[in-house]
């Protein structure tokens, strides 16, 4: 087709220009006299352009309009003024202001939700700002309440560990800056209910009334009230991970983001509703455009529903202005709008997943189903009328299938790119799950919808819809993981390492437990995995973005739950791992169940004591010094397993995990070789590891070692610190470095800080 035929689609450039502009922004950031004089220069050009106008000079005024905006509405904001007062250190202040998003209870009881200030008590001075934080309280706080909360500014966490969520960098790009924690109930205040915006309240109000029509006669089925939430009303943070997990596997998760099927399905129920009540086309689009929106409110106000209800709105306006509307200008139109709103949303993974989507379908699924289609073409000389029975049913089957098939292919292609750039995630039997899972969807969708219509007007039927639900929402949630388990449906991909390396080894930090990840020549081990809610939080994680698909082994060093808390989650993840044990008799509960479960699953577990060798990969070999055969011990981190490991050509790593004195000494007595390059150690429950007879006989170059405040016991004493340095070794303390990343690379090595980015290489021979 030739330019000058194609329809005019004019946000397709302004879009497209808004997002030039903002990323020239992120990369240049001229001083306050250049913005305004850059700023007036503009204004005269539009106004030159308003007179005389030329569709590149539009462009490029638009482009350098989100250039401006974009630099003032990111540059001396609220949260950067108060950070630069308060200073990097946790302050104690009492801050008066109020809710303005749902709180999200933890199951220890705490309310985590952003705050906006109104003003802080600091060192006896009260100050106004309307900076906006994040808050974690022990108490039941509602949308709308104004507070007044007594607790310690701080800094938030930036991610310890590779693969774990950034939430730092994240609220950053909104502006929150300090984490108010708030230890206690009676450290808030309520001042007054009911405050905030008045129509996201209601919105909230409104959700609330949904989940209670949705769950009636559901009380005993709590993972369809999840699924229910997350598909109908977009309430992600209230699907439990295992339910959550599978969908990502299997590419439908975009089910639990509100997006074009379910705002398509509300805008064709309510178009049904405005037919009936015989309301004119003009008059149904005034009506059914800010409901879309208020849908959109219910829903949290996400980059996917504000998309949809912008793109339908579009669309339903053309019949207002009785105009002829193109999905791609729609599409645009949403972007750019969005974009003038906040022009940060450009660098959220929402906003890209969201447009590139859909963009991929505009594009590409009217091609794709072209292809498929004539494959099982009829006759094109053929009357369609002529076709009868059978024939024409299939080919009518063969149609659909080409259309469903042709749109998940294009939604596919269009997110791959940015499901592998953030998740690391590959998922081919998203093509086919995608075709039995979205038309079930569908239905659970409309059937949701009629309940809550029902509800008010015939309880007893919106309890029949609700039931029907129940039936279809089980068949999705088992459908789903179904698909999860099939062989190569899904697969994580690591980061792309460049040059050759015998092996790397990833000691985690996972507080005061432990889980060092060794990965050589294509097979990954673990030494311990940390505790249930480490492997839930940042081991998992690390593994995904490691893409390691299939974990060669697993070896348990002794019973503390801060180390072999997560096995059971992890052997679920990765049932064909070997597993060696310490089978050193204990008294841990956690490490006893272990075994029994393992025991009722048939698994078999190999039990190593000092003086196995064990092949991790024919360049790397492990050795147990500790503990002996049939060893006992009054506490396990007196029967924690020692391991020198063994990487060729000449490098040598020990791993003494909770190891004390008293081990170091029996390794002393025994006479064993333990010179190592690379000492990795945890903290003994009396506090007292690393000797100097012990470290006079190891002679490392670096030593790895956990470090936290609480308790006492597990955190390194100053004197030890400063004798370890005074011996010329390098100390990673991991509470400062975070995870620590060694690489072995033929006779070197080296060491680098996740948290920090220090590395340390090892010393010539």
């Amino acid at each position: 087709m030739k330019l000058a035929t194609m329809p005019r689609q004019p946000f397709v450039g302004l879009a497209a220009m808004a997002a030039v502009g903002i990323i020239f922004a992120e990369f240049f950031s001229p001083s306050g006299f250049v913005l305004t004089a850059l700023t007036i220069f503009t204004l005269v050009c539009a106004i030159a352009v308003i007179w005389w106008p030329r569709l590149i000079a539009t462009y490029l005024i638009v482009g350098a309009g989100f250039f401006l905006l974009h630099n003032f509405t990111t540059r001396d904001m609220e949260g950067q003024q108060l950070v630069a007062e308060l200073g990097n250190r946790p302050r104690v202040v009492t801050a008066t202001g109020a809710v303005i998003t749902e709180p999200k209870i933890a199951p220890n009881g705490f309310a985590t939700f952003l705050f906006k200030l109104e003003s802080i008590d600091l060192e006896g001075r009260n100050e106004r700002t309307d900076a906006v934080w994040q808050v974690r309280w022990r108490g039941a706080p509602e949308f709308g309440d104004e507070l007044k909360l007594s607790g310690t500014a701080e800094p938030i966490a930036p991610p310890r560990n590779p693969g774990e969520f950034d939430m730092r960098s994240y609220l950053e790009r909104r502006d929150v800056r300090r984490l108010l924690f708030v230890r206690y109930a009676e450290d808030g205040t309520l001042i007054r209910h009911g405050g905030g915006n008045a129509i996201l309240r209601l919105a909230q109000k409104s959700r609330i009334w949904m989940q209670n029509a949705l769950f009636r006669d559901l009380g005993n089925a709590p993972e369809v009230q999840s699924f229910l939430s997350g598909i109908v009303l977009g309430l992600r943070h209230q699907t439990p991970e295992d339910i959550e997990e599978p969908f990502q596997q299997t590419g439908t998760l975009h089910l639990f983001a509100v997006a074009g099927l379910h705002v398509g399905i509300v805008a064709t129920l309510l178009w049904m509703l405005a037919t009936v009540a015989r309301l004119s086309r003009k008059t149904a689009a005034a009506v059914i455009i800010p409901l879309l929106f208020f849908y959109a409110a219910v829903t949290g106000l996400h980059i996917s529903s504000v998309r949809a209800a912008t793109m339908a709105s579009v669309l339903i306006g053309g019949l207002f202005f009785e105009r002829k509307v193109f999905l791609a200008n729609s599409l645009a139109a949403a972007a750019f709008f969005i974009l003038c709103w906040n022009t940060t949303e450009l660098f959220s993974t929402g906003f890209q997943l969201s447009f590139a989507v859909v963009g991929a379908i505009v594009l590409f699924a009217d091609p794709f189903f072209r292809f498929l289609q004539r494959w099982g073409a009829v006759d094109p000389f053929l009357p369609p009328n002529l076709l009868r029975g059978p024939r024409r049913w299939m080919h009518s089957g063969y149609e659909w299938l080409c259309g469903g098939a042709s749109v998940s292919l294009a939604a596919w292609l269009g997110s791959l790119p940015l499901i592998l750039w953030y998740f690391h995630l590959v998922t081919p039997i998203s093509l086919l799950a995608n075709l039995v899972v979205v038309p079930i969807a569908f239905f659970v969708l409309a059937v949701a919808l009629l309940s809550l219509i029902a509800t008010p007007l015939l309880p007893w039927l919106a309890v029949i819809f609700n039931n029907a639900n129940w039936a279809l929402a089980t068949l999705v949630v088992g459908i789903v993981h179904l698909f999860a388990q099939i062989p190569g449906g899904h697969f994580y991909v690591g980061p792309l390492h460049l040059g050759k390396s015998s092996a790397k080894i990833t000691v985690l930090d996972v507080g005061a437990g432990a889980a060092v990840h060794v990965r050589t020549n294509g097979r990954d081990w673990l030494f311990d995995c940390g505790s249930e809610r480490s492997y839930d939080r940042v081991v998992r994680e690390y593994l995904q973005w490691a893409g390691v698909n299939r974990l060669s082994g697993l070896f348990l060093t002794h019973g503390d739950s801060l180390h072999i808390g997560g096995a059971g989650e992890l052997l679920r993840d990765f049932p064909r791992a070997h597993l060696i044990d310490n089978l050193a008799p204990d008294r841990s509960f956690v490490h006893r169940e272990l075994q029994r479960l393992l025991k009722q699953r048939g698994r078999k577990v190999d039990g190593l004591a000092a003086g196995d060798d064990f092949r991790l990969s024919h360049k790397v070999t492990a050795r147990v010094l500790f503990p002996p055969r049939g060893f006992a011990a009054a506490t396990t981190d007196d029967q924690a397993a020692a391991i020198r490991l063994f990487v060729a050509p000449a490098n040598f790593a020990l791993f003494m995990s909770d190891s004390g004195t008293d081990t170091e000494r029996a390794l002393l007595k025994n006479d064993f070789d333990l010179h190592s390059d690379i000492l990795i150690k945890g903290q003994h429950h009396s506090g007292f590891s690393g000797s100097s007879p012990f470290l006079d006989a190891v002679r490392p170059q670096l030593i790895v070692a956990t470090s936290q405040d609480f308790p006492a016991h597990e955190r390194i004493s100053d004197e030890w610190a400063q004798q370890v340095r005074a011996r010329g070794i390098k100390l990673f303390r991991q509470d400062e470095t975070g995870a620590v990343e060694l690489k072995f690379s033929g006779n070197e090595w080296s060491a680098r800080a996740y948290l920090t980015g220090e590395t340390f290489r090892s010393a010539s021979r």
